[in-house]
């Protein structure tokens, strides 16, 4: 066994001597450990809010939204179209039109306003298949069927093949005695929850051919949602077609639409790196604080080692290996500890949260092996820089010293 390894595994063990150096070494692994731990989750945490919310918006927005300004109805659908399929032949991995319009639902006393979207029967499957809760995902436009979301159907305690009343303007015009509000019964066939309130309260889905009849169109919609293969392609898309298109097309990503979210995410970034900055600093003190420790208990040692022909190097060495060891399990234990709380979190939804304010019913941590390696890496690199300056002040000690200072 090399020998500088030795002396440091024999300062590490636990024994009748050094008792107080072993609860030192347990608080400091305990500090490292912990340290380790909420680094992990913090950025596991803010990569988790962002995948998940992404992930949810684009259920329901797709990777680009192109839509009319002012909600204004976009004409001759088919042909344009057409022309935008031809444009991006091989890039979109989906293409569907959509008519949204502003809609009142009632059921008894109740009434709520909401958004009604007549969606390609192929789009929702693929759109809201993973989300839903009860039903099944069956838009026959000879049915009348409508999805909501959980929320809403709580409101108005709704359950699958209950019905509900649905008023619309005609003509997008307010009502008169000459221009009477549209008014049809859906069934609702399925319904949803996406944990983001702001969807499940707000968006129901309908055939689109039904909305086509319902709302009275012709040859409009309301807009264009666009899937793309590589999501990486999204802004040289979207900025071709905002060149290809003019007033009154409206081209936006899904970022764009959701800027206020986007934001709120980026603003809940900015005080992290002040937070990790502040764990770093004090795992640098607990593995400085254990090595000088050890040093001060351990200076007779240092002095009779150095007088039996140890030189500065292996005094050097006997310490970094204290520091790095320390470290090392500290890092271990952080691991450990960060995955085992992940997976609880996740398994069972134990922290929960509002969702009118964070746009999840849960904290979503997500588990990546990437995370881990960076932190344990920076952890590791961190324990060897900060043990090579208490281990350079012990290689200084002269034998003299060492028997004074005993």
């Amino acid at each position: 066994m090399n020998f500088p390894f030795f002396i440091a595994k024999r300062y590490i063990n636990y024994n009748k001597g050094s008792k107080f150096f072993s609860l030192i070494s347990l608080i400091t692994i305990g500090g490292i450990g912990l340290g380790i731990t909420v680094l992990i989750i913090a950025i596991s945490i803010l990569n988790g809010f962002e995948n998940s919310i992404s992930e949810n918006i684009i259920k329901f927005n797709s990777h680009i939204n192109i839509s009319g300004y002012s909600d204004r109805n976009l004409l001759d659908h088919r042909l344009v179209e057409t022309r935008l399929k031809s444009k991006i032949e091989g890039v979109y991995s989906e293409f569907s039109s959509y008519i949204s319009k502003k809609v009142i639902i009632s059921k008894k006393n109740l009434a709520e306003g909401i958004l009604l979207n007549g969606i390609e029967p192929e789009f929702a499957v693929n759109s809201l298949s993973r989300i839903v809760k009860k039903g099944e995902i069956k838009l026959d436009e000879n049915e009348n069927g409508i999805i909501i979301g959980q929320k809403l159907a709580e409101k108005f305690n709704l359950d699958i093949n209950d019905k509900l009343t649905v008023f619309a303007l005609n003509n997008d015009q307010p009502p008169s005695l000459t221009n009477l509000p549209i008014i049809d019964q859906f069934k609702v066939v399925a319904i949803y929850e996406s944990g983001m309130a702001e969807y499940d309260d707000i968006y129901a889905y309908i055939n689109f051919n039904t909305a086509a009849n319902f709302f009275e169109l012709d040859d409009e919609v309301s807009g264009y949602n666009i899937n793309l293969y590589d999501i990486s392609k999204i802004d040289s898309i979207k900025t071709e077609l905002s060149k290809m298109l003019s007033y009154p097309f409206y081209v936006r990503s899904y970022r764009d639409i959701n800027k206020h979210i986007f934001t709120w995410l980026e603003l809940q970034q900015k005080p992290i790196p002040i937070v990790l900055g502040l764990i770093i600093i004090v795992a640098v003190f607990n593995i400085v604080g254990a090595v000088l420790m050890l040093i001060i208990q351990k200076t007779d040692a240092i002095g009779v080692l150095r007088s039996m022909g140890a030189n500065g190097k292996q005094i050097i060495q006997i310490f970094m290996f204290q520091g790095v060891t320390l470290a090392l399990t500290g890092i271990l234990l952080g691991n450990a500890l960060a995955l085992l709380l992940s997976w609880l979190q996740n398994e069972f939804k134990i922290i929960t949260l509002p969702e009118q304010i964070y746009y999840l019913s849960s904290v979503p941590i997500e588990i990546k092996a990437e995370i881990y390696l960076l932190v344990s890496v920076l952890g590791f690199l961190l324990a060897v820089i900060t043990s090579f300056l208490p281990s350079y002040i012990a290689s200084r000690i002269q034998p003299i010293t060492a028997i004074k200072f005993n």
